[in-house]
C-alpha cells in the first residue's frame, strides 16, 4: 500500500552514488541565477536543512541559457518551509508545493523532495488497472526525487555551499551528447503520466536535441494514450509549444510521431492527399515565421496562432484560396467554417470568442490577397473593426508563402491597437424589446379614475 499523503518513504535499497561535478568542471556560475531564488537557498541553508535548484533551471544554466523559472527542492517539510518563509503559501492537490512571494510578481516555488512511487520502482503497479499517476503525495530522498523526473536532462542538481552539480541519473552527459531520454522505462513512465511524451517532444525541438531511439519508439508505441489526460492539462502543454519559439520543430517531431494527429486528428487528410508534401511544407513554413516573431519578442494573441495553424487546413477543406464570397454568401460561408470549428476544436476547449475570430481571419484571407495583389485596399474594409486582426493574419501567411519579411515592430504596434480596442469595446445593446407587461393600474389622466387609479 501507498504511504499515506504527507509522511516520509522507507530508503530505496541500493541507492546510487551521485557524480559530483565541481565548479572547476561546469558552466553555471551564481551570477546567472536569480537573487531571490539565492535568498531562498540561502535561507534554507542557514536554516539546516538540505536544498537545491532543480528541473529545467539547471537543465537552462548548463546550456548558456536563461532559465524562465528557478525552482527548488529541500527537504524541509511544507509546514516547516511556511514557519521560514512568511511571504509564502501552500498550493497543490497532488503534492503540495510552496511559492514564495518577493517584488514584482515573482515568485520562487519550493518542493520537498519526492519519493520513487511502488510503480516505478517495481515497473508495474499493484492494480493492474491504474493506468496514470495516481496520487502518491510521499517524501523521500535527493536520489529518489531524481529518479522521480521525467526526463534525465531535468533531473540535474546544483547546491550553493560547494558550487557543484549532483548528478544521479547521468543528466549531465545527456545534455552534452545533445540527448532526450526518459528516466527508467520508457513504458512505464508514459503509462505513469501520458504528457511527458509532450515534453519529450517540446526538449528536442527547443535545444534541438536528439530523441534516444527507445525513448522515440515509445512515444511512437503510446500516443493515443495522450486521450487519457485532462483536456485542460492538454491544451496547457500544447500552448506552451505553440507559443515557444521553436514551434516549427516541434511540429515537425509532433507529426514525424504522430502526436500531432492525435492532437489534431482533422489534419490526417491534409497531410495524406495528394499535394500532402506541399500542405506539409506550406504549414511548416507559417510556423516558422511564427517562431521569428516570437523570438524578437512579439507575443501573438492565440486567436491568431490557431488560425495560422489551422490555416492549411482549411485551404484543403474549403478550396479557401479561390473564394470570394460577398454580401450574404460572404456571412453564410463564414456561419459554416464557424461550426465546423466547434465540432474540431472542441478538445481544445478554445473560448468562443476566439473561434469567431478564427473564422473571420479565414474567410477574409481570400479578400485580403486580392486587394494586396492589385494594391488596392477599399476605405470601407479599412473602417472595419477587425480589419487590423485580419491584416496582420494575411501579412504572416504572406511572409510565410513569398518570403515578404513583415517588419516586427508593425506588427507588435497593431496587435496593440487591435487589443486596446477589444478591452474597450461596448457590450453589445440588446436587439430585442423588453417585453410589456401590465404595468401599474395607475391612469394616464386623473379624470374619470378613482385617487389615480384606473376605473
Amino acid at each position: 500500500m501507498p504511504t499515506p499523503p504527507g509522511t516520509g518513504s522507507k530508503p530505496v535499497e541500493n541507492t546510487p552514488t551521485p557524480r559530483i561535478i565541481s565548479r572547476s568542471n561546469h558552466p553555471i556560475s551564481r551570477k546567472n541565477i536569480d537573487r531571490e531564488a539565492l535568498k531562498v537557498l540561502y535561507r534554507l541553508r542557514d536554516a539546516g536543512h538540505v536544498a537545491y535548484l532543480v528541473g529545467g533551471g539547471v537543465r537552462d544554466l548548463y546550456l548558456g541559457k536563461t532559465p524562465k523559472d528557478f525552482d527548488i527542492s529541500t527537504n524541509a517539510r511544507p509546514g516547516q518551509l511556511r514557519k521560514i518563509f512568511k511571504n509564502s503559501r501552500l498550493i497543490g492537490r497532488r503534492f503540495r508545493l510552496v511559492q514564495v512571494f518577493f517584488h514584482d510578481n515573482k515568485i520562487v516555488e519550493v518542493s520537498t523532495f519526492r519519493c520513487r512511487s511502488e510503480y516505478d520502482l517495481n515497473g508495474n503497479s499493484s492494480s493492474a488497472k491504474e493506468k496514470v499517476l495516481a496520487a502518491n503525495n510521499t517524501f523521500g530522498s535527493p536520489s529518489d526525487d531524481a529518479f522521480r523526473r521525467d526526463l534525465t536532462i531535468n533531473g540535474i542538481f546544483y547546491e550553493i555551499e560547494n558550487h557543484t552539480i549532483i548528478d544521479y541519473i547521468d543528466g549531465v552527459n545527456d545534455l552534452e551528447q545533445g540527448i532526450i531520454r526518459f528516466i527508467g522505462e520508457p513504458e512505464i513512465r508514459i503509462q505513469r503520466d501520458p504528457a511527458r511524451m509532450m515534453r519529450v517532444i517540446r526538449h528536442a525541438a527547443r535545444n534541438n536535441f536528439t530523441i534516444e531511439p527507445k525513448t522515440w519508439q515509445a512515444v511512437i508505441d503510446h500516443r493515443d494514450e495522450l486521450k487519457l489526460c485532462p483536456i485542460s492539462r492538454i491544451r496547457d502543454e500544447l500552448m506552451k509549444d505553440l507559443r515557444s519559439t521553436a514551434c516549427r520543430a516541434w511540429a515537425e517531431l509532433a507529426m514525424d510521431s504522430g502526436i500531432f494527429y492525435v492532437l489534431f486528428p482533422f489534419y490526417k487528410d491534409v497531410h495524406t492527399s495528394p499535394k500532402s508534401i506541399q500542405n506539409r511544407r506550406m504549414f511548416l513554413a507559417i510556423q516558422a515565421a511564427v517562431d521569428r516573431l516570437h523570438s524578437r519578442g512579439v507575443k501573438l494573441p492565440d486567436q491568431l496562432i490557431f488560425s495560422l495553424l489551422l490555416t492549411p487546413w482549411a485551404i484543403v477543406k474549403f478550396d479557401l484560396l479561390n473564394k470570394n464570397y460577398k454580401g450574404s454568401e460572404f456571412h453564410h460561408f463564414m456561419k459554416k467554417i464557424r461550426e465546423i470549428l466547434d465540432e474540431i476544436l472542441e478538445p481544445m476547449s478554445i473560448k468562443r470568442a476566439h473561434k469567431d475570430s478564427i473564422a473571420l481571419h479565414l474567410v477574409t484571407l481570400p479578400q485580403f490577397m486580392r486587394y494586396a495583389k492589385e494594391n488596392s485596399w477599399p476605405k470601407w474594409l479599412k473602417k472595419k473593426s477587425y480589419y487590423r486582426e485580419c491584416d496582420i493574419f494575411y501579412r504572416i501567411f504572406s511572409e510565410a508563402t513569398t518570403g515578404s519579411i513583415i517588419p516586427e515592430h508593425f506588427v507588435a504596434e497593431s496587435i496593440r491597437q487591435f487589443t486596446i480596442k477589444a478591452k474597450h469595446r461596448p457590450a453589445p445593446k440588446r436587439r430585442f424589446k423588453k417585453k410589456g407587461g401590465p404595468g401599474p393600474a395607475f391612469a394616464a389622466k386623473k379624470r374619470g379614475s378613482i385617487f389615480g387609479l384606473k376605473k
